[in-house]
């Protein structure tokens, strides 16, 4: 009897455990590169890199055409040092730089590189990319790229800015439904599965029928599809993704003001957009930041208004939620407008700008449109000069 009991208990674990990894399959997306991440309507992050004379110790170095190089280190969790060296070389003395070498198998040394030339040079700039490296990983070699900008307006004056020059692309299936996704490394370290509160900090994803730029979410434990909730897990390396649907999720309230139509937030979560009733919405139990918000809105003559509100990088509008609590996050009006002055070879120069309550970079919409631009007056203080002047976009 007991080893019939015994039987029973290894078949029952033999099925439950396939039933759970048929949920967690994971779907495959293929690697693609350009030095335009936008042709997937991504907007790339781009990350300044320290620049340095000095030739790094103990790396072996390729024959320098030129006498004067720089160094620079990028970092990666994706290899064992932590980061990979890069070189830049002029092949003309009194000429930019035009040679880039980076350790491209993460050997430690440049000197079994093969230099990559740019594809473009201006007369601060010099543009290299896609460059690919490749990485060594438990399941064999895999391809990354990177896209170069170095700027150089003298000796003394230097930078080398990089964006993401790859991401994962593919058709994933959910509930029995078709759908692309697209995975995108944002904040260029080569990984496709970070997790942040912070914007920049975390990778990108967006799983929908169409496009939309407004489908992109941060890559985070959860992800919001059609309505319904899912875990979701991205593979270091980006090959694949992993979804299934959410359980036990534990949630609390965020209160806004009654004027706000729409929010989205981010954090270790992942992002989501919320349309709030009567100023309350739910949100999965975790830290976030606020990224946008919006007010829509019609005035008397049913002129429809679209107020939004943009944060910029840094560590404002975070915020808790807490389970079975309401958090109150103030976003929204009042809306400042700014202006500046400024002064130069006998000209007055204005600048108008609209901005937000915790400094959010505003944009204003009248029936789909910008409204007309504001005007400024101006008149002395004795009234003999009285003129009213109209600002332009752009």
């Amino acid at each position: 009897m007991t080893e019939r009991i015994l039987f029973y208990l290894i078949l029952t674990a033999l099925i439950f455990i396939p039933s759970k990894s048929i949920a967690q399959d994971e779907q495959w997306l293929q690697y693609h590169s350009a030095r335009e991440v936008s042709l997937v309507g991504f907007s790339a992050n781009t990350k300044l890199i320290e620049v340095i004379e000095e030739k790094p110790a103990d790396v072996k170095m390729p024959e320098f055409k030129g006498k004067n190089q720089v160094f620079a280190k990028w970092q990666t969790p994706m290899v064992e040092s932590g980061f990979l060296w890069i070189a830049l070389d002029k092949t003309k003395e009194n000429a930019m730089h035009d040679s880039l070498y980076i350790d491209s198998n993460a050997d430690g040394n440049l000197d079994d590189e093969t230099a990559v030339t740019p594809y473009r040079i201006t007369q601060s700039y010099v543009y290299f990319g896609p460059v690919k490296v490749v990485f060594e990983i438990e399941d064999g070699p895999v391809s990354y790229h990177l896209n170069f900008r170095f700027y150089s307006s003298n000796d003394n004056n230097r930078r080398l800015y990089i964006t993401s020059g790859g991401w994962y692309q593919g058709e994933v299936t959910i509930n029995g439904q078709k759908m692309q996704c697209v995975l995108f490394d944002y904040n260029v370290n080569g990984a496709f599965n970070d997790k942040a509160v912070f914007a920049q900090d975390s990778d990108r994803i967006r799983i929908s029928e169409s496009d939309n730029p407004r489908d992109t979410r941060f890559v985070g434990n959860y992800i919001e599809i059609a309505g319904s909730l899912y875990q979701l897990e991205t593979a270091q390396d980006g090959a694949f993704i992993k979804l299934a649907k959410a359980k036990d999720v534990k949630h609390g309230s965020i209160k806004l003001p009654e004027s706000i139509t729409e929010l989205s937030a981010g954090g270790i979560n992942g992002s989501f957009v919320v349309k709030p009733e009567n100023g309350l919405a739910s949100l999965p139990v975790g830290k976030y930041q606020v990224n946008d918000w919006i007010i829509e809105c019609k005035d008397d003559k049913d002129t429809k208004w679209k107020l939004t509100g943009t944060r910029s990088l840094g560590p404002r509008g975070v915020f808790d939620i807490s389970e079975g609590k309401e958090t109150a996050v103030t976003v929204g009006e009042p809306v400042v407008a700014v202006i500046q002055a400024s002064y130069r070879d006998g000209s007055h120069s204005f600048n108008q700008n609209l901005i937000g309550r915790d400094g959010e970079s505003i944009s204003l919409l009248r029936n789909g449109s910008r409204p007309q631009a504001p005007k400024l007056n101006i008149k002395s203080e004795d009234g003999k000069y009285d003129r009213t002047y109209s600002f332009s976009y752009g």
